[in-house]
């Protein structure tokens, strides 16, 4: 079973995590840092999007590569100090150094 958002909160180096709809819709956060309402969810349909995005070319890369890519497990992203991470319909801003992207994934999207 994937962790709770406090579970994810208590991970080193998080900062904030949070749930979001398939469609982009904020369902839950918590967060260490400042993070206002809006911000969380500009993020979650950040997220949400990005999640539809990779589904498809996940799917279109399995047929190209004849590698099996589906179903989506998680992704991340960095950029200069911070990493986002998502599995399934969860995520967390991670500060990049501190970040154990394994017990990260563990967390997120449980053992495969």
């Amino acid at each position: 079973m994937a962790a709770t958002l406090e579970e994810l909160l208590n991970i080193n180096g998080v900062v904030a995590a949070g749930e979001f709809t398939a469609d982009g819709k904020l369902v839950a956060y918590k967060a260490k840092m400042g993070m206002s309402p809006e911000m969380a969810a500009m993020t979650a349909q950040f997220c949400a999007t990005v999640t539809m995005l990779f589904n498809t070319l996940a799917g279109a890369f399995a047929q190209l590569s004849k590698m099996n890519w589906v179903p989506q497990q998680g992704w991340a992203y960095s950029g200069g100090k911070w990493t986002v991470a998502v599995g399934g319909n969860r995520g967390v801003f991670v500060e990049t150094a501190k970040a154990d992207f394994n017990q990260l994934f563990q967390a997120l999207v449980g053992s495969r």
